[in-house]
Formats: structure tokens, C-alpha cells, sequence
């Protein structure tokens, strides 16, 4: 009976040993598992994580370069796009008032910046070679170098050689009046100038002026004093004046180039019948 009991306890104790084993067995498979599964887990949450870090990079690779390429294309346009939309945006018919002084003023400027350029010369160097064919008698020889030599200058001491044998006084009156000619000449075309600096702005004054007019009239017309309404009409009389102070400080800039190189040739002028007049008188001394 004993022995029974003992064979039943020992089969029993090795059950629960072999059960506890299979038990702890599994439960190591499943933590085996379990932890295969979190580290495939956490490296799938590391390669989301890596992907959208990466994300930003490929995306916005692709989009900054269109726009700095539309920043560049803006860029290459510039004023000359701006002005040219303000241009349309304005009244087509004061605008083209405005750009028609603009081209006009500029050609006469051209015209008197080439012509004073062209009668410009070394006055200094001139009047010593006449000086020194006067001194040596030689008047025909004078005569001749003025005749070969442009501008203002050669064309006043021409004017006195030719009356050399006359007074002393009838060659500075002759040399004056010759002189206030070719001044006369050198401001030729300045009036015109003048003109279109005053007109540019006050087109663009008066397109101001009928340009709020026909806001007034839009204004009316809508029944409603809005800002979209006032604004556009606003902004389209306002750019005929803006174009209009532009074209005037355009023209008045080479306006006062040009007055300083007709003051610049008159001066030339006055010092050159001055040398004359000492070149003829000591001629007619030393007779």
C-alpha cells in the first residue's frame, strides 16, 4: 500500500515537473516571439520614422528649383515688365501724349548733344597756331585754317581775319555780332526742349483730372462709394501724372547737360576773339 502511494506521489511529482517545463518552454517560445515581433516593430517604426524625415527632402528638392526659377524669370523682367503693365493699366490716350513728348524731347536732345559735340575743339591749340601764321604774316594761311576747322570759334575768327585791314573797332564789332549768331545757333532747338518738360506733366495732370472724373462717374454708376471701385479708378489717374514727372526729369536731365556744353563753347568764344583781337593788333603794330 505504501508502495503504491509512493509510485502515485512520484508519477504525479514527475507530471508537474514535466508539465512545469512544457509550461516554461512555451512561455520562452512566446517571449521569443513576442520580442522578434517588437524588434520588427521597432525597426519598421525606425524606417517610417527615416522615410518621412527623408520626405521633406525629395519633396521640396522638386518644388524650389520651379521657383527659384520663377524668381529668376521675375527678376529678368524687372522694371521694364512693370513699367509696361503701368503703361496698358493707364489711359491710352494721355499715355501716348506723354511717351510721344518723351520721344520728341529726346530727339531734339540727341540733335543738339551731336551738334555741340561736333563744334567742340582744342580752342587753346587752334588760337596758338593762328596766333603764330598771324605773327609770321601769313593771313591767307590763317584764313585757310579756319575755313578747315569747325565750330563756333574758327567761324568768329574767320569773321575777323576777312576785315583785318579795316579799324581795330569795326573788327570787334564785326566779331560780336558774328559772335551772338553762332550763340543764337548753339541754342537752336532749346525752346523745344523747354516745351515738352513743361508739357509732359501737365498731360499727365490733366489725365489725373479726367481720370477721377470717370471714377466719379464709375462710383456713380455702382450706387456705392467701395474701395475696389475708388481704388482702380484712382490708380489709373494717378499713373498718367507718374509717367508725366518721369519723362519731365528725363528731358530736364539732358537739358542741363546741354546748356553746360553751351556755356562751356560761348566761353570758348569770348576768350578766342579776345586772342584775335591781341593777335590782330599786334599785327597791324608791327607793320
Amino acid at each position: 500500500m505504501k508502495h503504491k502511494l509512493s509510485f502515485i506521489l512520484l508519477v504525479g511529482f514527475l507530471l508537474f515537473a514535466a508539465s512545469s517545463v512544457l509550461m516554461a518552454q512555451a512561455n520562452g517560445k512566446n517571449s521569443a516571439v513576442n520580442l522578434v515581433n517588437t524588434n520588427d516593430s521597432m525597426n519598421a517604426r525606425k524606417q517610417i520614422v527615416d522615410t518621412a524625415k527623408n520626405m521633406p527632402d525629395t519633396i521640396s528638392a522638386p518644388q524650389t528649383e520651379p521657383l527659384q526659377e520663377l524668381s529668376d524669370t521675375e527678376e529678368e523682367q524687372g522694371i521694364h515688365q512693370s513699367l509696361k503693365v503701368k503703361f496698358i493699366e493707364g489711359n491710352a490716350g494721355f499715355m501716348s501724349l506723354v511717351a510721344l513728348a518723351l520721344v520728341l524731347g529726346l530727339a531734339f536732345c540727341i540733335e543738339r548733344i551731336i551738334y555741340l559735340s561736333l563744334s567742340e575743339i582744342n580752342a587753346k591749340r587752334f588760337m596758338a597756331d593762328l596766333d603764330a601764321k598771324i605773327n609770321a604774316g601769313d593771313i591767307e594761311g590763317a584764313k585757310q585754317q579756319c575755313r578747315n576747322t569747325r565750330g563756333p570759334v574758327a567761324s568768329i575768327c574767320y569773321q575777323g581775319l576777312v576785315r583785318i585791314n579795316e579799324s581795330i573797332d569795326n573788327i570787334e564789332r564785326s566779331i560780336v555780332s558774328y559772335g551772338t549768331v553762332q550763340s543764337a545757333n548753339l541754342e537752336k532747338g532749346c525752346s523745344w526742349i523747354t516745351l515738352f518738360i513743361v508739357m509732359a506733366p501737365s498731360l499727365g495732370f490733366l489725365g489725373t483730372v479726367i481720370g477721377m472724373v470717370m471714377a466719379f462717374d464709375q462710383i456713380e454708376q455702382a450706387g456705392d462709394i467701395s474701395a475696389p471701385v475708388v481704388a482702380s479708378g484712382m490708380k489709373v489717374a494717378l499713373i498718367t501724372t507718374i509717367f508725366g514727372i518721369i519723362v519731365a526729369l528725363v528731358l530736364q536731365v539732358f537739358y542741363n547737360y546741354i546748356l553746360s556744353k553751351i556755356e562751356h563753347l560761348v566761353a570758348q568764344m569770348e576768350e578766342s576773339s579776345i586772342t584775335l583781337l591781341d593777335s590782330i593788333m599786334k599785327h597791324k603794330l608791327s607793320k
